[in-house]
């Protein structure tokens, strides 16, 4: 028994350690310099919302892949996109907050920082994992929820913050009208008027749309159901 506690504590040293370390060579070069954001990154294990064939890459600055029980890969974005994103989003301590197909990972990272978090998913393997991974962490005002990720959720409406942790094309609309009056919305999209992927802040003022401010470059697969209807040429 002494030697299992012994190994547990070890490892938790482990990964603090690598936590400590992604933070100092990802987060903070990569412009990320709001604190309670960084305390958030050092006090939350990514590795347990990652299978344990995955668990090596949880700190590495890589895309991770994901199977869900559909079939489809699924990538979580690279901790450093990721907490630029959150950086941008200015989550205050009394927000409301959607998450969408984040795995676990970023709800977890956003309990610390909102009033209450909605976890959405499309896919019952990946939310299973993500359940289990926010349980064990207490995340107890992170709400879960299944379902198709461009509809969001309209229950836990109307959200001061909305999250999408991929590239979206298309369908965007049902998501605005789930924002506060004052509401922003981040994603990875292609800009009109921009080459390449870039994460971009829409902000909604006075009950409509407000327009798109281009962050940061960064790259990611579309999100399910974030896909562009494809054209019939006639």
């Amino acid at each position: 028994m002494l030697d299992r506690v012994a190994q547990v504590t070890k490892t938790g040293e482990a990964t603090a350690i690598l936590r400590h370390t992604m933070v100092e060579r990802q987060l903070r070069p990569f412009d990320v310099t709001d604190v309670p954001l960084l305390e958030r990154f050092l006090e939350t294990p990514r590795e347990i919302f990652l299978p344990d064939s995955l668990a090596s890459l949880a700190y590495s600055d890589l895309a991770v892949s994901l199977k869900g029980a559909s079939g489809r890969i699924r990538n979580l974005l690279p901790s450093l996109v990721l907490a630029r994103m959150l950086q941008s989003a200015d989550v205050k301590a009394t927000d409301r907050v959607l998450d969408i197909g984040g795995v676990g990972y970023s709800s977890a990272l956003l309990s610390g920082l909102a009033e209450k978090v909605v976890a959405l998913e499309c896919d019952s393997g990946l939310a299973a994992r993500a359940k289990t991974g926010l349980a064990a962490l207490g995340c107890e005002n992170v709400q879960f929820e299944l379902g198709p990720l461009e509809k969001g959720f309209a229950g836990g409406a109307p959200y001061n913050v909305i999250i999408i942790q991929g590239r979206v094309q298309a369908g965007l609309e049902a998501l605005f009208e789930q924002l506060t009056p004052d509401g922003r919305l981040l994603a990875i999209v292609t800009p009109e008027t921009r080459a390449g992927q870039q994460v971009v802040r829409f902000e909604r003022q006075d009950g409509r749309s407000a327009g798109e401010l281009p962050l940061f470059s960064a790259t990611a697969p579309v999100l399910d159901g974030f896909e562009q209807a494809p054209a019939f040429n006639l």
